[in-house]
């Protein structure tokens, strides 16, 4: 822990933060331990919501903050340091991903078609029957999301998580994925227009459903 810092001292943000990185960068164990314990939480969520098993979360966790010890001193703050921790994250959960399926390398990096492939049409509109922070609220919400999420490709659902559900602006998560901001809010768009249709079976209002028509 830093000098004169007491334990319950309150996480004062980006000042205490800046502080800490500069004290663990220096060899401080007890100030690294601080950024571990104030960022933890986030990085698991974010694992969690990409590889979709708590073992497999923990163990990016665990890569994470490795490498974070092997190249903190390389790390300028040009960024917020959280930031930072999850483009780390991001990576090792999308490389366990791979490597579990087995599959070619999934690229995140920008596509020059990016901006001219056709949106998702919607097979099945309907409005909502309750106010969508109604729906939010309730408890069974977290599971059908984390089953819709399951359900995307890579690179819509790691946008869509970072985003939508950690907060991060669109500029950062263009920075921890390594895209462009465009390309970051067309992948936001894509996914939450699939997300919605997927979630509109559970919440949409039977009585006022539409099915598109199919266009050939």
């Amino acid at each position: 822990m830093a000098e004169n810092e007491s334990p319950s001292e309150p996480w004062r943000g980006d000042a205490t933060e800046r502080r800490l990185v500069r004290e663990a960068q220096g060899g401080s164990f007890e100030a690294f331990e601080r950024l571990v314990a104030a960022h933890q939480g986030a990085v698991y969520a974010v694992a969690l919501r990409i590889v979709g098993r708590v073992h497999d979360a923990e163990e990016v966790v665990q890569q994470t903050f490795l490498s974070a010890v092997e190249h903190l001193r390389a790390f300028r703050q040009e960024a917020r340091f959280g930031t930072w921790l999850l483009r780390i994250a991001t990576n090792h959960a999308l490389e366990l991903l791979r490597k579990r399926s087995r599959r070619r390398t999934v690229s995140l990096a920008d596509s020059s078609t990016e901006g001219e492939e056709p949106l998702p049409h919607p097979r099945t509109i309907a409005p909502w029957r309750d106010a969508p922070e109604q729906i939010a609220s309730r408890r069974e919400t977290r599971q059908l999301l984390d089953d819709a999420l399951a359900e995307l490709d890579e690179k819509h659902r790691v946008v869509f998580v970072l985003r939508d559900i950690e907060g991060l602006s669109t500029a950062e998560t263009a920075e921890v994925l390594g895209i462009s901001e465009a390309n970051v809010k067309v992948r936001l768009l894509r996914a939450r227009l699939m997300l919605r249709e997927r979630l509109t079976a559970h919440f949409g209002d039977e009585g006022r459903r539409v099915v598109a028509a199919q266009h050939h």
